[in-house]
């Protein structure tokens, strides 16, 4: 049906179209700006007839980045099956290609307000205008983090923040940055830039600046314009997304996102349909090129007290056929090495530097440790658990960060915690590399606004069973959706974020809920496709119509104080209750159900 109305409106365009396609044929590249124009420029006539073949393409996608001083790009189409791109599949990135600014304009006055240390007032929503559906309700007010995850353009005006356009450009021309980055007039988003020179104008970030932005905008997968992709992506994408319309096609949208991967390596994504959209079609297909990112481990420090329950008697270096076991003196220590308790039990380490034999005031031996963060979450996700099920291994990688984070003493610029059955394990040798690539990929993901722990089989409120994990992974569950199953009120984000909690609670919901879904489960017990959800987080609906967040096991209302609002927190409540049957998606049997359940004592048939 599309597809007819879209040759009956076009028919020009699609005989312009026919001819071109038997020039190509005819080995005559033909160059048509107007092909691009509401996405894309022509590529390079080395590349011009993929290039703009997948620009004609509504399923066009494509991804670059900024690497080892090579710029390059990959194309895919997303409407065939989902195949992963190689590294060899890259091409020159054309100098031509251009991409709209969108949202990212904002990524460049924020970076500008952080390194030059400007003070920025909240913003105060005061209805009426359209665009502050981005940034808070009617009276509430957002502050600079929150605005860039949202992407509430209103907070970044240079005219609002009252930026001096003069220090604009002699900040920017110091950082080498493109010539349209230094006129602050250029900062809207329908400026059409370079791909190549907005890459550039990303590493031109400051370093200061740039782990500023990057810590907020892990939040953008969490819980921004991004929201639902950190399954795919986990934290090594950390990038503003855009949406523009689509100049070509009146009504429709091309969009996607702009940053930095973990190591710093400025990326750009584009493609048809909004950010959301884009950044989930992409994920299964840019992954193994995501593989090739090795993540830097200097972002906090964690000094671990070994053994801190077991008191130490000796260390002595491993016994060989040419070398007889001896004391180890104090200090670094490097090789294998087996320990002495007091109590006659042994223990083996192993150390490349990062263990250290001290010892305390009464002379005591101690052995101190010194990781990285992600050395230590992967050590205590050997140590607590396994790599089996790679996605409950990245869930148990997050608790470990947290609990360190939560209960971890600063010293000297590091966090301090033991090596205990009272705190967390810690394995003293090198982790597996699959270890260390669950704490990689969820780098520096926390669970913020709850208490974190965890125990081998033993699941309770607040705390997450690690077989309860695994068996989650196994029916397909992702990390994040089994952190949610715990946590639901939880907020996943950088530990190095000043973003606080995104669930606000509404209050005595949950409590209300907590009652009353017993009730519930015994009247709807027997309906065709009934499953009793765990009990949900209740939050404030920022925007737009009340919703549930299956996969983060979450409802959003807006309060609970009428007869109505009960009915709007039970509609979304039989939302999670019957996700996995075709009546969750029955907007009709789920306003039904919910009235019923409200307004009446009949089961649910």
């Amino acid at each position: 049906m599309f597809l007819g109305t879209l040759v009956r409106s076009v028919r020009g365009r699609v005989a312009a179209m026919l001819r071109i396609a038997f020039a190509v044929a005819a080995m005559c590249v033909l160059f048509a700006a107007n092909v691009e124009r509401g996405y894309a420029a022509v590529a390079s006539a080395s590349a011009s007839a993929s290039v703009a073949s997948g620009a004609a393409s509504k399923q066009a996608l494509r991804f670059a980045w900024l690497r080892d001083g090579q710029s390059q790009l990959w194309q895919a189409d997303t409407g065939g099956a989902a195949v992963g791109l190689s590294p060899q599949s890259a091409m020159p990135l054309p100098a031509t290609l251009e991409t709209p600014l969108g949202s990212v304009w904002k990524l460049f006055v924020y970076g500008y307000l952080v390194d030059r240390n400007i003070a920025t007032p909240d913003y105060t929503c005061s209805g009426g205008d359209p665009e502050e559906v981005y940034c808070c309700m009617t009276g509430g007010r957002i502050d600079r983090e929150h605005a860039l995850v949202q992407s509430c353009g209103r907070f970044f005006e240079p005219a609002r923040l009252q930026l001096d356009p003069v220090d604009w450009r002699k900040y920017w021309t110091a950082a080498n940055a493109p010539a349209w980055l230094r006129n602050l007039h250029a900062m809207t988003p329908t400026q059409r830039v370079p791909v190549a020179q907005l890459l550039a104008a990303l590493q031109a970030m400051p370093a200061r600046p740039r782990e500023a932005a990057a810590s907020t905008l892990v939040s953008v997968l969490t819980s921004g314009r991004g929201e639902g992709t950190v399954s795919h992506y986990g934290s090594l994408v950390r990038a503003k997304t855009w949406t523009m319309p689509d100049a070509a096609r009146p009504g429709a949208s091309v969009g996607g996102a702009a940053g930095w991967l973990a190591d710093g390596t400025p990326i750009w994504l584009g493609g048809s349909g909004g950010s959301a959209r884009v950044l989930a079609s992409a994920a299964p297909r840019i992954a193994p090129l995501l593989t090739q990112v090795a993540v830097p481990d200097d972002g906090a420090c964690v000094v671990v007290d070994f053994f801190s329950r077991y008191p130490i008697r000796e260390v002595l270096g491993e016994h060989s056929s040419k070398r007889p076991s001896a004391m180890v003196p104090d200090g670094p220590l490097n090789g294998e090495f087996r320990v002495g308790f007091v109590n006659g039990n042994w223990a083996r380490v192993t150390s490349r530097g990062e263990l250290r034999l001290d010892r305390n005031a009464a002379g005591v031996p101690q052995l101190i440790g010194r990781f990285g963060m992600n050395d230590y979450v992967a050590r205590v996700v050997e140590r607590e658990g396994d790599t089996a099920q790679p996605e409950a291994a990245k869930a148990l990688a997050v608790a470990a960060r947290t609990y360190a984070v939560q209960h971890g003493a600063h010293d000297h610029g590091c966090l301090r915690i033991d090596d205990s059955s009272n705190t967390q394990r810690v394995l003293p040798r090198a982790p597996t590399a699959a270890a260390r690539r669950a704490a990689d990929l969820t780098d520096a993901l926390v669970l913020t606004g709850v208490p974190v722990q965890y125990h081998h089989d033993k699941a309770a409120p607040g705390q997450m069973s690690w077989l309860a994990a695994k068996a989650s992974a196994q029916t397909g569950l992702t990390f994040d959706a089994i952190l949610a199953r715990t946590w639901p009120q939880a907020t996943l984000t950088s530990f190095q974020s000043p973003l606080s909690g995104d669930c606000i609670a509404v209050a005595g919901a949950r409590e209300w809920l907590q009652r009353n879904a017993p009730l519930w489960a015994r009247r709807m017990d027997g309906a065709a496709g009934y499953e009793t959800p765990d009990l949900p987080a209740v939050c404030a609906v920022r925007e737009g119509r009340p919703y549930a967040d299956a996969q983060r096991n979450r409802v959003y209302v807006y309060r609970l104080q009428s007869e109505e609002d009960r009915i709007a927190l039970a509609h979304e409540y039989v939302h999670l209750a019957f996700q996995h049957h075709p009546r969750g998606l029955d907007e009709d049997f789920v306003e039904r159900t919910a009235r019923v359940l409200i307004r009446t004592d009949n089961p649910i048939q």
